[in-house]
């Protein structure tokens, strides 16, 4: 069955069957709206003026980032805008500093980003090593790169860093090292072949036009920028093996598949088989989804993929994949082997279950209660808002999931029990995670297509502690993005990677937070760098957070 089935109306039995979330877990955690009260007023512009173009449905994506360099984590927003010949507003993203005591002011003009263009995703990442992150943000048209000037203004070098003169349908992008030199290169998914002016007709009834799927038309390649450490980038994308034009791109995650201290690539395909993108080491890569087990769906189908997230969710020392998919199609939920095959946990659990009738897009592996093990958040809504004249049962706007990882019980579901407004049905994208008010748990920013942004304060209320880590690269790259983290609390053992990327068009945080349960002591932590250099510590406190510096020692900078 394919995706324009499951959008035509054509509901399985199987669908039908399915329950509906436990909500009567045993928390200690809670959520809180804090948007409002917080100061951040956004709606995103999907430019939607009833042509139904393929774009509106998609966005928008969102980012932590500590943009200033103060220790405290701002947000920014991404936006699309009218379409040329129907413009009603003035729509451009924002982005919000953080003011250090649970408010934010918009400082987006001040600094430099108020520029209109169709936003869809960003990614984070120091890529000329000045110690202040740049950001790129992806569009249908051109995308941006964005240099941080460290002085609170960003300025657009687009067209002389040679990212220009790319027209594109781009998704998702993260910034990572591929070959090893200690700059930060670039990675840019890419949707389908359109424009307003290839624009296809598309509709149920011969007479209303609706939103046309991705095998409407052709596949887009993504693309692969090497830095070449003067502010200029190569487009690389054909001699590193990355071209593919049947590629319909949405999600893409770094990890290291191996173990071999080389960052690989998993990317999430839209009705086309999904990519394992194997760094070869040598400038290369090759594709070896099929072999990993991750390019189908158990029955051997090209599943919807969307959002996508890479984790050592078990604590096994194998990083996990989490891969959100159309409705009728359930969550990919794989658990890594040692022998590289990943295997698909999904339909054996309550995450295939629960996520079976639901449309996924931002998700992300994260820590929500503290106790050691990384959870999983998945937003959801569907792609068309008159879903329900089809299909009454299905609605556009659906609650997220949060699937609590019980350990050897697995996960449960257990959104509607955090307050907030969390469980309300919204029309989900993105999806990032951040500790923003600094009191050691990882808060929630969602956003939604054509509708507002949520933040949601964690507090917790069992006593867990936390222990956190920032790192700074000297020969690997500055933000240290592809070091791993391990530490060992009470002979148990969790390691998480520096990332840029993942989720849905969205970024979280750069430190990494590691919940430790009520153990007071980390016995023993080990810094992996991309240069392949290798720092163990030893006997570090919980409630604090560790700045690393790359060959130079650890330090204790205080509380969250």
């Amino acid at each position: 069955m394919n995706r324009r089935e499951f959008l035509w109306g054509a509901l399985s039995v199987a669908s039908r069957a399915q329950g509906v979330p436990r909500q009567g877990a045993d928390i200690s955690f809670r959520f809180t709206d804090v948007t409002t009260s917080a100061g951040i007023q956004f709606r995103h512009n999907s430019g939607a003026f009833g042509e139904k173009y393929l774009p509106e449905t998609l966005g928008p994506g969102c980012a932590f980032l500590d943009y200033d360099n103060d220790g405290w984590q701002d947000i920014l927003l991404i936006n699309g805008m009218d379409w040329p010949g129907h413009v009603k507003q003035r729509s451009t993203m924002h982005l919000y500093r953080n003011n250090r005591n649970g408010t934010f002011t918009d400082v987006t003009r001040a600094a430099g980003l108020d520029v209109e263009m169709y936003g869809m995703g960003v990614a984070v990442g120091d890529f000329n090593n000045d110690g202040f992150p740049d950001i790129y943000v992806t569009c249908v048209g051109q995308s941006r790169l964005f240099q941080n000037t460290g002085k609170g203004r960003f300025l657009d070098i687009t067209e002389r860093s040679g990212l220009g003169g790319r027209l594109g349908f781009s998704s998702s992008a993260l910034w990572f090292d591929y070959d090893g030199d200690g700059l930060l290169d670039l990675f840019v998914c890419n949707y389908v072949k359109w424009s307003a002016a290839q624009d296809v007709f598309c509709s149920m009834d011969a007479k209303h036009k609706s939103y046309c799927t991705p095998e409407a038309y052709r596949g887009a390649t993504c693309w692969l920028f090497r830095n070449r450490g003067n502010c200029t980038f190569e487009d690389v994308t054909a001699k590193s093996g990355i071209f593919d034009p049947s590629s319909k791109s949405l999600g893409v995650a770094m990890l290291d598949y191996d173990q071999d201290g080389w960052i690989d690539l998993m990317v999430a395909n839209d009705t086309q088989p999904n990519k394992l993108y194997h760094n070869q080491r040598d400038g290369t890569f090759q594709d070896i989804a099929v072999k990993a087990g991750v390019a189908f769906s158990e029955d051997g189908k090209a599943r919807a993929g969307m959002g996508v997230d890479v984790a050592d969710y078990d604590n096994s020392g194998i990083a996990g994949l989490a891969i959100t998919n159309f409705d009728n199609e359930m969550i990919g939920l794989y658990r890594g082997t040692r022998g590289g095959l990943y295997v698909d946990q999904a339909e054996r659990s309550d995450v295939g279950r629960l996520s079976r009738r639901s449309l996924g897009f931002g998700c992300f592996f994260f820590d929500a209660d503290l106790d050691g093990l990384l959870d999983l958040l998945v937003v959801n809504g569907h792609i068309d808002p008159g879903i329900r004249e089809s299909r009454p049962e299905t609605g556009y706007a659906q609650p997220p999931h949060l699937f609590l990882n019980k350990g050897s019980a697995g996960f449960q579901d257990v959104a509607g029990a955090l307050g907030g407004g969390f469980a309300d049905p919204k029309v989900g994208r993105g999806a990032a995670f951040g500790d923003f008010d600094r009191d050691g748990d990882l808060d929630v920013l969602i956003t939604t297509n054509q509708g507002p942004v949520h933040l949601y304060r964690n507090d917790q209320s069992n006593g867990h502690h936390a222990i956190r880590f920032r790192l700074v690269g000297t020969k690997s790259n500055r933000d240290g993005i592809g070091a791993t983290v391990r530490v060992t609390s009470g002979g148990e053992t969790g390691s998480r990677m520096v990332k840029s990327g993942s989720s849905y068009l969205s970024q979280s945080e750069m430190p990494v937070t590691f919940g430790l349960g009520k153990r007071d002591t980390v016995e023993r932590a080990a810094l992996h760098w991309p240069s392949g250099a290798v720092e163990e510590f030893k006997n570090l406190r919980a409630g604090r957070t560790y700045e690393c510096v790359e060959g130079k020692g650890i330090r204790d900078t205080g509380g969250f």
